[in-house]
């Protein structure tokens, strides 16, 4: 019996298909891997305050959007769709951020307070020490919130330069309070009672501003702030530009935590779509004034604080249902996905693909192994970090990774993660 050459020939073809279809897969999945440049890649880590999933166009399209910058540079750029922050509130997410280590090994559980005159131990490695020994010039604007004394202020923690606040922007008085439920009063005069008032007001510290270690106003005028970020950090870019050295630049902004202090755009927006609008504009910005070589991550450090009610973000669909019905909030402070699941784009010009989405589950501790990994640095080889490097992700390879997702409940709700064995 003759068998018909097209029925032995199928299967080959089919094989060969396959294969050329994966090679130029797997050829073009490491693209920002494989393009070697002379000069080391820049690094800007941008940090939005108390932002929810839902907040940018990106993320929900059918809406309304505030964020035309962000938005564009994630059409240019990578969107993470299940990157999640490693703590649902302020200083155990930045602490781990820094480190790549979660609250229960780098000992920051919870929020450091005005009064608090510890910080992040001093025993822990930092993002910007260790981009330091790779030759890079290394700076913070904005909010710091890991200890603002002697050495656990920033110039002690690997930044060369700070310009920004040392914690909160509600945990001190202004002359410009804005927005916030309840209502803050401005800082009292001399000759009026120094208390705290009811609802979290702080009357007896005025908010400072501080650059390096110096207190360059205070109370701070919040309404300006944005643009003093936003003069700042272009000028920084610029000196580390003059000088011909690579640079790591942390924005951690204001943006959107209490009090919200925007300058009023249009009489249709509210108080939180004008400060939405501002902080898109701060990273436009910004985003305007690097060149190819500098990769811009842009995150949240938890998500949107629920009980500011109009003044708090949108938690997109992680509304946590079980848990509002109850009369809870699924938000920030909270292990439910609206605390800690935060919106996040990628942008490296010419070196990430274009207009891609990653469903892979990834976190704000990758951010630190993965840094260092394209800076060609070392890691510290002393303890261990809880993220992992996901540059080929970024780069448009692999999209998936094999994880185990824990909230150990703690002084504050920790999202930690940790690799399964392949």
């Amino acid at each position: 019996m003759m068998i018909p050459l097209y029925s032995i020939m199928k299967p080959f073809v089919r094989t060969v298909l396959l294969y050329c279809v994966l090679h130029m897969w797997l050829s073009d999945s490491s693209s920002c891997l494989k393009k070697k440049s002379p000069k080391k890649p820049n690094f800007i880590v941008i940090l939005a305050d108390d932002i929810g999933y839902g907040d940018l166009g990106a993320n929900m399209a059918a809406q309304t959007t505030n964020t035309p910058n962000l938005d564009k540079m994630a059409s240019n750029g990578l969107r993470l769709v299940d990157f999640h922050s490693a703590a649902s509130t302020c200083s155990p997410s930045r602490a781990s951020l820094l480190t790549g280590r979660l609250g229960i090994r780098n000992g920051v559980t919870h929020n450091f307070a005005p009064k608090s005159i510890g910080g992040l131990p001093l025993n822990e490695t930092t993002l910007a020490n260790v981009l330091k020994q790779s030759g890079y010039i290394t700076g913070l604007i904005g909010k710091w919130h890991l200890g603002h004394h002697k050495r656990y202020h920033p110039n002690w923690r690997g930044f060369d330069y700070y310009y920004g606040i040392p914690y909160s922007n509600d945990m001190g008085c202004t002359d410009t309070p804005g927005y916030n439920l309840p209502l803050c009063p401005p800082c009292p005069r001399h000759s009026e009672n120094h208390q705290r008032s009811a609802g979290g007001c702080y009357t007896r510290l005025a908010l400072p501003l501080m650059e390096n270690s110096v207190i360059m106003e205070q109370p701070v005028d919040l309404t300006s702030l944005p643009a003093r970020y936003a003069d700042k950090a272009i000028t920084f870019i610029r000196n580390a530009s003059d000088r011909g050295q690579p640079f790591f630049l942390f924005v951690a902004l204001a943006h959107m935590h209490v009090p919200l202090s925007p300058v009023p755009v249009a009489a249709q927006c509210g108080p939180y779509e004008e400060s939405l609008q501002e902080m898109d504009h701060l990273v436009g910005e910004i985003r305007a004034s690097t060149d190819d070589n500098t990769l811009i991550w842009f995150t949240g450090d938890n998500g949107p604080w629920a009980q500011k009610c109009h003044l708090a973000g949108n938690v997109g669909p992680f509304i946590g249902a079980w848990q509002t019905t109850q009369g809870g909030s699924a938000a920030k402070q909270t292990t439910w996905e609206g605390g800690h699941r935060v919106p996040t784009i990628v942008y490296w010009p010419e070196r990430i693909p274009q207009n891609r989405t990653s469903s892979a589950l990834l976190s704000m501790l990758d951010i630190f192994p993965t840094l260092v990994t394209l800076a060609n640095g070392t890691l510290p080889a002393d303890r261990r970090l809880d993220g992992k490097d996901i540059s080929k992700i970024l780069c448009g390879g692999l999209q998936e990774e094999q994880r185990v997702e824990r909230w150990p409940v703690m002084g504050v709700l920790d999202l930690s993660n940790t690799t399964l064995p392949h």
